[in-house]
C-alpha cells in the first residue's frame, strides 16, 4: 500500500487485511491434500485488475531433488495451449497471409475430397468433423507414451475415407483440428510455429518462459516433472516424448501467463480486433451458436461470463479461467495426473468473488427434485454404465466403500465416494458431483453430473439378455484401413475378449445389443452380409463410424 494511503483508519486495514487472510486460509484448503511432504502438486495465480493478489506453490516441482513449486515453475499445459495455437492463426489472417474462411485442401491437396469443404473456421471451432488424432492413436493401441511424429499424423489423418459429421452441422472437440492448424502456421508464415509464437507473441509480450516445446530433448529452466499416482504413497514419472504441437505443447509459468492474461485488457501488442476474433464463438449450420472461440470456451458461471479453457496430457493437468467483468483471472498448472484444475479453479473462484457469483437456480432445482427420496441406494444399485451419447459412456463399478470411475471415452479413472443421500464425488472436490436417480428394477437409470455449474444429465445403458447368442459368431480377426488397425475377438473361459494386435493386454466385451458389443474403447456394432458376420463400425467418442472387415481365415 503506498504511502499516501497511510491517513487511512486502521481499523479498515485490520479488516482488509483479515478478510484477506480469511481468503487465503480458505484458497489453501482447497489445495490442503497437497500441503504435505513429498507429492507433486501444483501452482495457483489469482490475478486481479491485472495484479497477481495471490500466488502459491503447493507440493514438488520435482520428487528426486524436492523442489517445490512455485510462481516461476514452468510446466506443460495440454490444451489449453490451444488458444495460443488459434492467437498464431488470427495473427497471420491479420497480417494478410491466411483467410480463415480458405479451405483444408488448399493446405493439404493429399486429404480425400471432404477437405474441400472444411475452411480453417472450422478446424477453430471444433466443427470440422476431422476424427481425433488423439483418439485414433489410442484406437490403434498406442498412448501418450508411444512415440511418433507429425509426418505419421499427417498420414492417419489423410488416411480417413469419412468424417464423424458433416461439416459446420455438429461440434466435437477434436485435437485434430488444431494440430492441423499448426501446421498451416509453418505454412503460412514459412517457419514452424514454435518460433513464429516466439517472435510474435512471446518475445513481445516478454514471456520469456514460454515456449511451444516442439523438441523434448530441449532443456527447459525451471521445468516442473509430471507425476502420476501408483497409489497413496507412491508416484510414477509420467512424461511424454512426443514433439507433436498445436492442439497441445505449451510450456509456461503462472508468472509469464499474467503476461498473457494483461494482454487481454492493456492490447499493446494484440489489438481489440485479435480479441474479438478470439472469443467470437463458432455458429453451426443451423445457426445456433456454440460455446468454443478460438482456443477459448466462452460460457457464463453463477451469473458472471466466463473465457476458459483447460487441458491434460500425461502427468499435466491445467485450467486457465477468466472472469472478464471482474477482470479476474485464475490459473492453475498442476503436475500430476490425479489433478483436477478445472473444478479447483471454480472453488477458487467461489472464494474470491463470493460477492458477485449467484448460484445456479437450475442446479438447486436438479438437486432438489433428486433428493426428494429420502431411500439410500446401494452400490450394487447404482454400479453399471450409463451413456452420455452414442459411443460415450461412463463405467460405475463397486470398490468396496466407494465407487471406481472409468470414462469410456478417455480411459480417465478414478474413485468417487459418498457425500449425500445418492451423492458423490471425488474425496476434497466438490465442484463435480454425481447424483444417481430413478430407481427401477433394482437399479437406478439415471445419472446427473454436475462440473462447474455445467450439468449433464445421463441414462443407464440398457441392459440387454443375450442368453440365446452364439458368441462364437463374433470371434474372429478384423482389419480397418482407415486405422491400419487388426482387432482380434476370442472367447476365454466363455467371455468375449479383445485384442489390439499391437496392446497385448484383453479387453472384456459385452453384449448390448443382438449385434452390439460394449468394449472398453467404445461401442462396436457388427455387420452382416446373408447373415453372417462382415464386420462393425466402432463409435469412440471422437472417433465415430470407423470401419473394420472381417478377415477372411485360411
Amino acid at each position: 500500500m503506498k504511502n499516501f494511503f497511510a491517513f487511512i483508519h486502521v481499523s479498515c486495514i485490520s479488516s482488509n487485511l483479515f478478510a484477506q487472510t480469511m481468503n487465503t486460509i480458505a484458497i489453501d484448503q482447497v489445495f490442503e491434500a497437497w500441503a504435505k511432504p513429498g507429492v507433486p502438486g501444483a501452482s495457483l495465480g489469482v490475478i486481479q485488475n491485472e495484479e497477481l493478489v495471490y500466488v502459491r506453490g503447493y507440493g514438488l516441482a520435482n520428487l528426486e531433488y524436492d523442489i517445490p513449486n512455485s510462481e516461476n515453475s514452468v510446466f506443460r499445459i495440454g490444451s489449453t495451449s490451444k488458444q495460443f495455437t488459434a492467437a498464431c492463426i488470427v495473427l497471420l489472417s491479420q497480417q494478410g497471409k491466411l483467410n480463415l474462411d480458405a479451405s483444408l485442401s488448399s493446405f493439404f491437396p493429399s486429404f480425400p475430397e471432404y477437405a474441400d469443404s472444411i475452411t480453417l473456421r472450422h478446424l477453430i471451432h471444433h466443427t470440422s468433423g476431422i476424427r481425433d488424432y488423439l483418439q485414433l492413436a489410442y484406437l490403434k493401441g498406442l498412448s501418450e507414451f508411444d512415440y511418433y511424429t507429425d509426418a505419421d499424423i499427417l498420414n492417419w489423418l489423410a488416411n480417413q475415407t469419412d468424417l464423424n459429421f458433416q461439416p459446420g452441422e455438429e461440434y466435437l472437440y477434436s485435437n485434430s483440428g488444431y494440430w492441423l492448424l499448426g501446421q498451416i502456421v509453418e505454412k503460412a508464415s514459412g517457419k514452424n510455429m514454435a518460433r513464429f509464437a516466439k517472435s510474435e507473441i512471446f518475445d513481445p509480450l516478454e514471456m520469456s518462459s514460454t515456449h511451444f516445446h516442439n523438441d523434448h530433448n530441449r532443456i527447459v529452466k525451471s521445468r516442473a516433472s509430471g507425476y502420476m499416482p501408483i497409489d497413496e504413497e507412491n508416484y510414477r514419472i509420467s512424461m511424454t516424448t512426443l514433439d507433436v504441437i498445436g492442439d497441445g505443447g505449451i510450456f509456461t509459468s503462472i508468472s509469464d501467463i499474467k503476461k498473457w492474461d494483461d494482454e487481454f485488457y492493456n492490447r499493446s501488442i494484440l489489438n481489440d480486433e485479435f480479441w474479438e476474433i478470439m472469443t467470437n464463438v463458432g455458429k453451426l449450420n443451423n445457426g445456433e451458436d456454440i460455446d468454443y472461440a478460438g482456443g477459448l470456451i466462452i460460457d457464463k458461471y453463477k451469473g458472471q461470463k466466463t473465457i476458459a479453457h483447460g487441458g491434460a496430457f500425461v502427468g499435466f493437468r491445467a485450467e486457465l479461467l477468466r472472469f472478464p467483468d471482474q477482470k479476474t483471472t485464475i490459473a492453475i498448472f498442476a503436475n500430476r495426473g490425479d489433478a483436477a484444475p478445472w473444478d479447483m479453479a471454480y472453488q477458487v473462484a467461489d472464494i474470491v468473488l463470493k460477492d458477485v457469483l449467484v448460484e445456479d437456480e437450475s442446479i438447486e432445482a436438479t438437486s432438489s427434485d433428486q433428493n426428494q427420496t429420502q431411500e439410500e441406494y446401494s452400490l450394487e444399485q447404482i454400479a453399471g454404465d450409463y451413456e452420455i451419447e452414442s459411443g460415450i459412456t461412463i463405467r460405475f463399478s463397486v470398490n468396496t466403500d466407494s465407487l471406481d470411475v472409468l470414462q469410456i471415452w478417455n480411459n480417465a479413472s478414478y474413485s468417487i465416494s459418498r457425500s449425500g443421500l445418492n451423492k458423490f464425488q471425488i474425496p476434497e472436490n466438490d465442484d463435480l458431483t454425481f447424483t444417481f436417480s430413478k430407481l427401477s428394477d433394482n437399479s437406478t437409470q439415471a445419472l446427473t453430473i454436475v462440473q462447474a455449474g455445467s450439468i449433464t444429465v445421463a441414462n443407464r445403458a440398457q441392459a440387454f439378455d443375450g442368453s440365446g447368442i452364439d458368441l462364437t459368431e463374433f470371434a474372429s480377426t478384423y482389419y480397418s484401413e482407415e486405422l491400419d488397425a487388426t482387432y482380434h475377438f476370442e472367447l476365454v473361459d466363455g467371455n468375449l475378449q479383445l485384442r489390439i494386435a499391437s496392446n497385448t493386454s484383453a479387453m472384456d466385451c459385452n453384449l448390448i445389443g443382438t449385434d452390439a458389443l460394449f468394449i472398453q474403447v467404445g461401442q462396436a456394432t457388427f455387420t452382416r452380409e446373408n447373415g453372417k458376420i462382415n464386420g462393425f463400425e466402432l463409435d469412440s467418442g471422437r472417433v465415430q463410424g470407423m470401419k473394420f472387415r472381417k478377415q477372411l481365415t485360411l
